[in-house]
């Protein structure tokens, strides 16, 4: 018998006892915690599983399958000009009103296609920031100066970051780069136009289904409010036409799914949740069971939420466990979270950003909560 290798298995058992043996259960707010830990994954399930992972996650695996790799190198690459690749990595998730959850998909994407890790950390850290939404919201509830600072810094730090991770891994990207400039150019493929809109497509689907409510009830962002689930609709039905026509799709499918989702609006008195999750579902049906490129695009999207979904969730109970909702507490008082980040200094800078990290919040939340804050 290996001993060193059992002590080890025996020094978790222990480890694991002494945790259950000490479980602080019918302490106030340990219990406290673990009711905000269920109450945050599940509005994260009702919030954000359906409206934004479901429509990233057939982005990024369309991005997987529909997107020329050598177009992805070219701009993107580890061989590519620095200024070009983080450039356009930084402000290429203005058009994106997602969330840090929601880009985790999409950084995934364009990193497997081929995108160095420098410039794909640069676009995973400005997406969520420099959403066109997020800015404008900042603008006008918080102030001109904010949004553009906002917007200004998301793509500086970005660019920061990215070379950091660029510099930490820069033997490995060295081997990536070796790599790219031994592969064969790519031939062929659907012309540009047609994968423009269709992504377009995609994108305004997750842009429409997410957008905010205003605060003010007038303006263009209110009407664009009040007509979000038509426009949604309008875009879905947009690509289904591209799935026939570009895809060739059977058009029975199609108008199967479109049937369904019309359906399901209607029997449930206007429910746009119900409907948009019947059309993901159908989208996933179509998708599945077609044997040409739409069976390799829902692979290509099943693989990525295996991998990042579970982690997801695991990070959401751990962040309600131990800071809460919005205007609650988890183990974690606010009191302390209060004294420690008071004031501009260096210190209370640095415990924010820390505490920060521990915290979740959806994109657009932020903004009326930095409101309150201040």
């Amino acid at each position: 018998m290996d001993w060193k290798s059992e002590w080890k298995k025996l020094a978790w058992v222990v480890a694991v006892f002494l945790g259950c043996f000490y479980l602080p259960a019918g302490l106030a707010r340990f219990d406290r915690a673990l009711l905000e830990a269920a109450h945050l994954v599940k509005w994260y399930a009702r919030e954000h599983v359906l409206l934004c992972l479901i429509p990233a996650f057939f982005i990024a695996g369309a991005i997987g399958v529909f997107v020329s790799q050598a177009a992805v190198m070219k701009y993107l690459g580890p061989a590519a000009k620095k200024f070009v690749a983080y450039g356009v990595a930084s402000v290429s998730g203005s058009i994106l009103a997602v969330c840090s959850c929601t880009i985790l998909p999409l950084f995934t994407g364009i990193y497997k296609m081929g995108a160095g890790l420098g410039p794909a950390c640069a676009f995973l850290y400005s997406g969520p920031a420099i959403n066109v939404l997020a800015i404008i919201m900042t603008a006008r509830i918080l102030g001109p100066e904010l949004g553009v600072a906002r917007a200004v810094g998301a793509v500086a730090f970005s660019g920061v970051v990215g070379f950091a991770m660029h510099l930490l891994f820069r033997k490995e990207e060295a081997e990536k780069a070796a790599a790219a400039i031994q592969m064969p150019e790519e031939t062929g493929g659907r012309p540009l136009w047609q994968t423009s809109l269709y992504f377009a497509a995609m994108v305004l689907i997750l842009v429409f289904a997410n957008f905010g409510k205003p605060q003010s009830p007038e303006g263009v962002w209110a009407t664009l409010f009040k007509v979000k689930w038509a426009l949604t609709a309008v875009f879905a039905a947009g690509l289904g036409v591209m799935l026939v026509a570009w895809f060739k799709m059977p058009l029975w499918k199609i108008g199967l799914v479109a049937a369904a989702t019309a359906l399901t609006a209607l029997g449930t008195g206007g429910n746009a949740l119900a409907a948009f999750t019947v059309g993901s579902l159908g989208l996933a049906w179509l998708t599945a069971t077609d044997k040409g490129e739409g069976g390799q695009w829902f692979e290509s999207s099943w693989t990525f939420a295996k991998q990042i979904l579970p982690l997801l969730l695991i990070g959401v109970v751990v962040a309600g466990f131990l800071l809460g909702r919005v205007g609650e507490e988890g183990m974690i008082p606010s009191e302390w979270v209060n004294r420690a980040v008071g004031g501009n200094s260096l210190r209370a800078n640095f415990l924010a950003s820390l505490s920060g990290a521990f915290m979740y919040f959806a994109t657009l939340t932020e903004v009326p909560i930095i409101q309150g804050l201040m």
